[in-house]
């Protein structure tokens, strides 16, 4: 089969695009018209379950939206994320916001109370209403646990679920995962700011995370679904959590992967994911696809093409 060279048009359309990409090799845009032709199968595929990773500065990097709208039309049956992500999510749920174009001294961005990731900012005063809210929230949902038979002990599922619920926010991941039915599972979540709000307010406060009891809920999602095939967008800890809660039935049915990580040093963010299948993290004949890119460009060029496709 020959390579066709790309054609492009006045007023092309997404999916026109990733044909042309599909004709093309097997190269980069070769490689993303493969991703999209397999989130569409995995998507009209009513027997499969499909389980999204976050690794990096999704929600920071525009993000948000996408992953909410997949939410809300009950596109993804778990969602594997970082600390970060959920502590940005909620940032902006509670009114904050990111930003763009502030400089790149960060000496003086420091001095004016601006954090920097790459080329996307927040202000201290968000996260100064980040603190005064969550903590709210933690007072909500400590009280509610005093009172049942958990005596203050809740998974990080659960406590991402309860929190999920008491924001006022349609655009936010975690509202739309809690009024889907979506479980979001976060086991590095201690690693971020909302993990630091947690501990400070567990010093005078009865509530306690148990992150173990993650993988009883986590291993019994895995067991009732017939198939399974993993999104996962970037690296990392969230993306290992997908491949390994996988492990003990054999391995993933599929999955797709975007991440800008090198396999070169051994790491698993950068491995491809035929390496899954040596731990049976993929099973033998699973559908594998890695592109090597930025998934802030990619993921959305892929999902609107699939949203073009899909049944």
């Amino acid at each position: 089969m020959k390579v066709d060279q790309l054609k492009l048009k006045k007023e092309m359309t997404v999916s026109e695009l990733i044909e042309q990409f599909d004709k093309s090799g097997v190269l980069g845009a070769g490689r993303v018209a493969r991703a999209s032709n397999l989130l569409v199968d995995m998507i009209n595929d009513e027997d499969m379950d499909i389980f999204m990773s976050l690794g990096g500065p999704l929600v920071p990097g525009g993000m948000r939206n996408i992953v909410a709208d997949l939410i809300r039309e009950k596109r993804i049956k778990v969602l594997m994320t970082s600390g970060a992500n959920v502590t940005h999510d909620l940032l902006e749920a509670f009114g904050g916001r990111h930003y763009r174009d502030l400089g790149t001294n960060d000496e003086e961005l420091n001095d004016a109370g601006i954090g920097r990731i790459a080329d996307v900012y927040t202000q201290g005063e968000d996260f100064e209403l980040f603190e005064s809210e969550i903590t709210k929230i933690f007072e909500i949902i400590s009280e509610k646990l005093d009172n049942d038979e958990d005596k203050g002990i809740i998974s990080i599922q659960r406590l991402l679920k309860e929190v999920g619920l008491l924001i006022d926010d349609d655009n936010s991941i975690l509202r739309q995962a809690a009024l889907n039915d979506v479980s979001i599972f976060a086991p590095g979540l201690i690693d971020s700011m909302f993990g630091l709000q947690l501990w400070m307010f567990t010093q005078d406060h009865t509530l306690v995370v148990d992150a173990v009891g993650d993988m009883h809920y986590l291993s019994d999602l895995v067991f009732e679904s017939e198939k399974i095939g993993a999104v996962m967008l970037g690296g990392g800890l969230p993306k290992h959590y997908t491949l390994a809660s996988n492990l003990l039935k054999g391995g993933i049915d599929a999955g797709l992967q975007i991440t800008m990580d090198r396999p070169e040093t051994g790491s698993l963010s950068g491995a491809p994911l035929e390496e899954a299948k040596s731990w049976s993290k993929a099973k033998h004949g699973s559908n594998l696809v890695t592109v090597i890119g930025d998934v802030t460009i990619i993921f959305p060029l892929i999902v609107a093409d699939a949203l073009n496709r899909i049944d």
